[in-house]
């Protein structure tokens, strides 16, 4: 006999076999890692490339034990010390202090190995003044500081690390890839994951390339890299009126975008180029506007910057439809791929803006009138005499 249900007891039941039901389905329909096998040996170094959503940083929580998986097993042989979000493994209410010993309390390390390199570890991270500050009142640049330091000092036989370039300015990024080229140099394992493919090709001897989820390539960094970053360019690069991945406020848009000669020939090393931006409004409006357009190399770096900002320029649009045209007289870009990321803005306000909008070409050329070194990303004018 089915024991008394009160009315409460039936509506919970009722949406608990519903959740049920949902999660049921949901299990089916995505896996966040699928297939994914690898070795990784003792002393290598691993860079992880791909999309936002790929699975990178799952699949670093996963070797780092902070997840458990549904299928399939992990083995490891080695102490893992790991950075994969800004104050992971951190007590907020813990001081610094604290916090780097329970770190290595965690790790398998003894109080007395941890403070041998407790002095190393604050020096690297720059927080000494806020040492006995409990960490939760420490800015994200802090606590990733001192994140990385206690991961990269605390003597793991392997390192994850996730992101920590996106974090932290110029100077922190170079103390980091240098700290990781210490380790590495020492015969220690690395995983890294990052956004910044010159990072990867520089540290990395090897690279997976992670998609939906899958494993798309598995080879040396530099093959890896050369070909996704082929791949976003051809997946993100769509007509710029129709793209989604936009953000602004959208009064103005920029309905189409081209690079070229004024022969409608691909922009080529030496020549004159146009820029043109095709913007469009809602309504009527004037607006003193403000275009930029920032060019990548074929390792996502920006290379250039062109804006009306720079000659003091003004842009005016009046009504409903219109065009900004950037002239360059002379291409000094170097031949290979390029991308550009674009913005628009009014008033000090951003209208619009697309990154990735456009992948471009710069043909072969002569920028000087012989022969020239095609090393760099662009030419510069120069002139040489000599006293002697």
């Amino acid at each position: 006999m089915a024991p008394y249900q009160t009315l409460r007891d039936s509506v919970a039941g009722l949406f608990s076999r519903k959740r049920a039901a949902d999660a049921q389905e949901d299990d089916k329909g995505f896996w966040a890692l699928r297939h994914i096998s690898f070795e990784l040996k003792e002393g290598e170094v691993l860079g992880i490339v791909g999309r936002n959503g790929a699975g990178k940083s799952t699949l670093l929580k996963l070797l780092s034990r902070i997840t458990t998986p549904d299928e399939g097993e992990i083995r490891v042989r080695g102490r893992i010390g790991s950075l994969l979000e800004v104050g992971t493994g951190f007590h907020p209410e813990l001081t610094g202090r604290e916090n780097i010993y329970m770190n290595g309390v965690l790790l398998g390390m003894t109080h007395r190995e941890v403070g041998r390199k407790f002095d190393e570890i604050v020096a690297f991270s720059g927080v000494e003044e806020f040492l006995d500050t409990p960490v939760k009142r420490y800015s994200s640049g802090m606590r990733v500081r001192l994140g990385f330091a206690v991961a990269a000092h605390l003597d793991p036989e392997i390192l994850v690390i996730d992101e920590v370039l996106a974090v932290g300015d110029a100077e922190f990024q170079r103390k980091c890839l240098g700290r990781m080229n210490t380790v590495a140099s020492e015969g220690r394992t690395v995983l890294f994951v990052s956004h910044q493919m010159e990072a990867i090709q520089s540290l990395c001897t090897r690279a997976i390339w992670l998609e939906s989820g899958q494993m798309k390539l598995d080879g040396p960094a530099s093959e890896v890299v050369s070909s996704y970053l082929a791949s976003t360019t051809q997946a993100t690069v769509s007509g710029i009126g129709s793209r989604k991945d936009r953000s602004g406020k959208g009064n103005l848009r920029i309905t189409d975008l081209t690079i070229g000669d004024d022969a409608g020939r691909p922009p080529s090393t030496g020549r004159p180029a146009s820029i043109v931006f095709s913007i469009a409004s809602k309504e009527p409006v004037q607006e003193k506007l403000v275009a930029r357009f920032s060019i990548r190399d074929n390792m996502d770096r920006i290379v250039a910057l062109l804006t009306n900002e720079s000659p003091g320029q003004e842009l005016a649009f009046d009504g409903t439809t219109g065009e900004a045209r950037c002239t360059i007289p002379k291409l000094a870009l170097m031949s290979g791929e390029y991308t550009a990321d674009v913005s628009l803005w009014a008033n000090g306000y951003l209208e619009d803006k697309v990154n990735q909008a456009l992948a471009f070409t710069v043909m072969a050329g002569d920028y000087f009138a012989h022969k020239t070194y095609q090393i760099g990303s662009f030419h510069v004018d120069q002139d040489w005499s000599s006293n002697c």
